[in-house]
């Protein structure tokens, strides 16, 4: 992290991919001129994207600074890094390998402005995964890049709101996959990760963490399965004895149909759609994506790349603003967290050593 007595953080963007709806919710958030009296946002891309998509799209109210360091950052519009020159074809709603491409290159650029302290935080717009894989991102979504690039030991794919937050155990696993990369251990971490950034990033000193199950019915006492009895309740137990308050195996449609999620500040889930799908419907366009478990500050909005409508001009930017919301509440919950020890520099080191 840079200096937090700086005036205003610098919010460090990713373009995502062109082909997807990416550029327009940058545009349309950033049309906004509000919101550059609070931060200082700084797109690691190329200028010509924008340009092709505001006469696409026409967005008037959209303004934007080509910048080539950080002594020259505009207060009053969107920057704009140039990663890249060379130009490309965009086919809109139409992802390829050049666009994996470019938008694996504006990530990279990102986080090594993130890792040298040139900006504050990380707001990813969103990839499209198959075709930014390469032998440069062999990994199955952001969550799993990040973790390595900043060599964090682990990480929590942590979707949130105020009203409901919840973690994965497994991210961008297959179904069939699911129940072999689920251990006690693994479960223990996570729970483990929730209640640290509980406590350190969202101001909730004694969070309540709440177990779903894997199976139906959460296993029938072993009749529908042995994961909860074998894995998850001994999990749940360990993590209690660190004291930790978590409860459960919950099984995950009597717990959101009754609305028991409400009673407690986060939830595990076992993997993507036991989790995401809820998620979606209870948060709606206000679900924002936290890599949680990193010595960095990394949101996302919670949707895809929907080429279906990209270039339409009707693309909901909301969810993207509110990561940005989001990852500057954290980032000032991060740093009073660590003042509030007795010496919060060593603190914030040991902190990154942990990570």
């Amino acid at each position: 992290m840079s200096n937090q007595k700086q005036e205003k953080i610098k919010v460090g963007i990713t373009l995502g991919d062109a082909a997807g709806i990416g550029p327009e919710i940058i545009m349309k958030t950033f049309s906004d001129d509000r919101l550059f009296k609070h931060f200082t946002p700084i797109v690691f891309g190329n200028p010509r994207i924008f340009s092709f998509y505001k006469k696409v799209i026409e967005i008037d109210k959209f303004q934007y600074s080509t910048v080539k360091n950080y002594q020259n950052l505009s207060n009053n519009s969107l920057n704009i890094f140039p990663v890249w020159n060379e130009e490309f074809a965009i086919n809109i709603g139409e992802p390829n390998k050049e666009t994996g491409k470019y938008a694996f290159l504006s990530l990279k650029a990102t986080c090594e402005a993130l890792e040298k302290n040139e900006i504050d935080v990380l707001v990813t717009a969103p990839i499209n995964k198959d075709v930014i894989h390469s032998d440069e991102f062999p990994f199955a979504g952001h969550t799993e890049y990040l973790q390595a690039f900043f060599s964090a030991k682990d990480s929590l794919m942590f979707l949130v709101t105020d009203e409901i937050k919840i973690g994965l155990v497994t991210n961008h696993v297959a179904i069939h996959d699911v129940a072999k990369n689920i251990s006690k251990d693994k479960i223990i971490r996570k729970i483990s990760l929730m209640h640290q950034t509980l406590q350190e990033d969202f101001n909730i000193d004694k969070p309540k963490i709440a177990v779903l199950a894997l199976n139906p019915y959460a296993g029938d006492n072993g009749v529908i399965g042995n994961e909860e009895k074998d894995i998850i309740y001994p999990a749940i137990q360990e993590a209690k004895n660190m004291n930790i308050l978590a409860f459960g195996p919950y099984a995950a449609d009597g717990f959101f149909a009754s609305d028991n999620y409400k009673n407690f500040d986060g939830i595990l889930a076992m993997y993507h759609d036991q989790g995401l799908i809820p998620f979606k419907y209870i948060a709606r366009e206000d679900g924002i994506n936290f890599t949680a478990g990193l010595n960095i500050i990394r949101t996302s909005p919670d949707h895809g790349t929907a080429e279906n409508i990209a270039g339409k001009g009707i693309a909901e930017e909301a969810s993207f603003r509110n990561a940005i919301y989001k990852a500057i509440d954290i980032y000032n919950n991060r740093i009073n967290h660590f003042e509030m020890r007795s010496n919060p520099l060593e603190k914030i080191a040991q902190f990154k050593e942990e990570r």
